[in-house]
């Protein structure tokens, strides 16, 4: 493809030459609607409605607790596990699902900190997730111990690690801006500084490739209902290296990461391996639903997703610089596709009421505060003509001023 101006018989082009265009078809997406939204809610799969349905009417409606055996659910945590491994670089051994983001950051947060007892200090910037900097910010209260969340801006976190440093803890791909970092290059530059890593993948998992193993990553936590698409609230997933596993020790330890939870035992004794990581029962119905998710994932080759990936963010900035020229739009993702993740970010000082603008046209992304409009790439269900289509309506709504009807500024609770 040139770099003139694009056209929509470009796109229809690329489209037509796309290897993963079948996959679109696995998805239950509703007529008409163009969706980039994919990076904070992932489109459901036509499959899962059945799996769901089997487990409730099945395993949990007939087999009642026998399928705790019958149906193997004690074991479906840790197979799901082992899958979302495959598509991160996991070193074997080193994955558990269940729980949320949230709550297995903190348990991650807590064994580093407990590892490097001499330092105080979490390693951060402040476009952080704010959830991560809220948990890291209600640790270090709790333990009351001088321990720090210490924020510095991204160029200058190599920098930052000295001897205080117990653990650096960054989003892989930022939330607000696409922006993605250098993984092995910080995790090098981290254990240089004797502190230790914890990475979240939220928005990297099975959107771009990443290799645990191969950076020497310490820790990781990660969602499954954006690119793993699992369904909204779908469990989380943590790694810890399993050069650590011996010696870890988690703030939370619950019956199911017991070495023997059924003899109910009053004193904790840790599983062996990553199993101790695990907290309470898993909830197994939403588990389900994320093992179609993953389990589609790992059909699709992480080389054409990421290259086709990429093609649709240069394509979406280049159409937004084309077709949208003079109505102040700013792209804030990076220009270099080796440092974006799968979406394009753009600033507006009207972006709330612009987006929803766009929604209501059946052109679904996010707004993030103060002025960002959030368009995620998921290439197993997004064409390249529908990039078009989305761009024209958003100067559509831009030359007509369509986002100054009252409705569209009407904050809503889910932005």
């Amino acid at each position: 493809m040139t770099t003139s101006a694009l056209t929509r018989e470009d796109l229809t082009a690329l489209d037509r030459a796309d290897t993963l265009a079948g996959f679109r078809e696995r998805f239950s997406l509703p007529a008409g609607v163009i969706y980039l939204d994919g990076n904070s809610l992932g489109a459901m799969l036509r499959a899962t409605a059945g799996r769901v349905s089997a487990m409730v009417e099945q395993e949990w409606g007939t087999g009642l607790i026998r399928s705790w055996n019958e149906a193997g659910w004690m074991e479906l945590p840790g197979r799901i596990a082992d899958k979302i491994g495959r598509l991160i670089g996991a070193a074997p051994g080193g994955m558990a699902v269940g729980d949320s983001t949230s709550v297995n950051l903190f348990k991650l947060l807590g064994a580093a900190l407990a590892a490097r007892p001499e330092r105080r200090v979490i390693l951060t910037e402040p476009g952080n997730f704010p959830t991560d900097l809220y948990i890291a910010q209600g640790l270090s209260k709790l333990l009351a111990q001088g321990h720090e969340v210490r924020m510095v801006a991204p160029d200058e976190i190599a920098a930052a690690l000295d001897d205080s440093v117990a653990v650096l803890m960054l989003t892989h791909v930022n939330y607000h801006t696409g922006a993605m970092f250098d993984m092995a290059g910080l995790t090098e530059a981290a254990h240089a500084a004797g502190a230790l890593t914890v990475w979240d993948l939220a928005h990297s998992a099975g959107a771009v490739p990443v290799d645990l193993a191969g950076a020497d990553v310490d820790f990781a936590v990660g969602c499954g209902y954006k690119y793993l698409n699992g369904g909204p609230g779908a469990p989380a997933f943590l790694y810890v290296a399993p050069r650590l596993l011996a010696d870890v020790r988690f703030p939370i330890t619950g019956w199911w990461g017991h070495v023997a939870p059924f003899s109910f035992e009053a004193v904790f004794r840790p599983a062996d391996g990553i199993a101790r990581a695990t907290v309470g029962t898993a909830p197994m119905i939403s588990i389900a639903a994320l093992e179609v998710g993953v389990d589609l994932a790992l059909e699709a080759p992480m080389a054409a997703v990421r290259a086709k990936s990429v093609a649709m963010t240069d394509v979406f900035a280049r159409l937004v610089q084309q077709r949208c020229a003079g109505f102040g739009l700013e792209i804030i993702s990076p220009a270099d596709a080796a440092r974006r993740g799968s979406q394009v970010s753009v600033a507006h000082p009207n972006a709330y009421p612009v987006m929803q603008a766009l929604i209501a046209h059946n052109v679904i992304g996010d707004f993030r505060a103060p002025d960002v409009l959030r368009f995620g790439m998921t290439p197993l269900y997004l064409g390249f003509a529908e990039l078009w289509d989305a761009v024209e309506l958003l100067r559509r709504i831009l030359t007509e001023e369509t986002w100054k009807q009252p409705q569209f500024n009407v904050r809503r609770s889910v932005t």
